[in-house]
């Protein structure tokens, strides 16, 4: 692996022994495992392979179920099959960052993401988008980009919203927008070019706003738990998702594992696409009060499995790579909290 493109890439993003840990951890498509020479362009495939590893990396750094699970996959001869992975995003003026999807648009298209589908969440008052790669849809993990809508709750909703986000910045600089367009116009870069372009991308995939108020936050949590969390955690990936084969199997395991599952597991409509999730991992998050600073629990990210089955339909056939708006809904409550009192936001 050590002569292979994503390799390359991956070193330059972190240790050696990382990129090679990573490497061992995911499934990859046979195209990954190709010799590179160093003056070979790197082409969108790779660039985006590695932004989705370093991603679901940073992840799992976040959520220790997520990595214990993932270590005892590895230690059984497995690796995971990385599926999708899920942000939040809020359509509202942000000043300097782009209002909702957008902000990821601009980075997931060039990179050969197109949108494959919308997903109205109306529950949520929200929306997801995902983002399918066009060159390997079925080995290159999908993004699931919600957006939510202030401007369907209420008036004290909004105004709280715009306290937190209206003075978001935007992380991604003008030489990587430049690089962005030169990807986009050509499918590829250089390895120094790609090696350039990758921290800055994934410096996107975070938290652009302050320390929200507890006050601020409070009234968020009571209309929409999900802006709440936007307001903590940002555009971190919200979480990130191994595709396996038996999902009733791999519940009853964990449960039996004492790992902290969804009580159901989401069946689609089209009974092809099944979900379920470890709940979220609590973290320490600091607030802004009148008196100065207080540190609270607050529902964090979460590890996600789903089972695809092929769709047998007669103008389509293969792996059902589709989600479902019933079952996103149902996988969202894994980062509400548990307690709604005035004197905390301990979940």
């Amino acid at each position: 692996m050590q002569t292979t493109a994503l390799f390359k890439l991956l070193s330059s993003l972190t240790d050696a022994a990382k990129a090679q840990q990573l490497l061992d951890s995911v499934q990859l498509h046979p195209i990954f495992a190709q010799p590179h020479h160093d003056d070979e362009p790197l082409n969108r495939a790779v660039i985006a392979q590695a932004m989705n590893m370093m991603l679901f990396d940073d992840l799992l750094e976040r959520v220790p179920e997520g990595k214990q699970y993932v270590a005892e996959k590895l230690a059984s001869g497995e690796k995971v099959v990385f599926d999708h992975g899920a942000l939040r995003t809020v359509a509202w003026e942000n000043q300097a960052l782009p209002m909702g999807y957008k902000a990821f648009a601009r980075i997931l298209e060039p990179l050969g993401f197109t949108v494959a589908g919308q997903y109205p969440l109306p529950k949520l008052k929200m929306c997801g988008f995902v983002y399918t790669h066009a060159d390997l849809p079925h080995d290159i993990a999908q993004y699931f980009v919600s957006e939510l809508y202030p401007e369907q709750f209420t008036k004290s909703f909004q105004d709280a919203v715009d306290r937190v986000v209206s003075v978001s910045s935007d992380p991604l600089t003008p030489r990587s927008a430049e690089l962005l367009q030169k990807l986009a116009a050509s499918s590829a870069l250089s390895l120094a070019d790609a090696a350039e372009l990758l921290p800055n991308l994934l410096q996107c995939f975070d938290r652009q706003h302050g320390v929200p108020h507890l006050h601020d936050y409070l009234a968020l949590r009571e209309e929409s738990a999900e802006m709440a969390w936007i307001s903590t955690e940002g555009n971190a990936f919200n979480h990130a998702t191994d595709r396996v084969g038996d999902i009733r199997q791999l519940d009853a395991q964990q449960r039996e594992l004492g790992r902290p599952m969804k009580d159901e597991i989401e069946v689609a409509r089209n009974a092809n696409i099944m979900q379920t999730a470890y709940r979220a991992t609590k973290v320490k998050r600091q607030f802004k009060t009148d008196q100065g600073v207080e540190t609270h629990e607050v529902p964090g990210s979460f590890f996600e499995f789903i089972q695809r089955n092929d769709i047998d339909e007669s103008a389509e056939k293969g792996m059902d790579l589709r989600f479902d708006s019933s079952n996103a809904q149902g996988i969202f409550t894994m980062t509400r909290a548990v307690t709604h009192t005035a004197e905390t936001a301990e979940c």
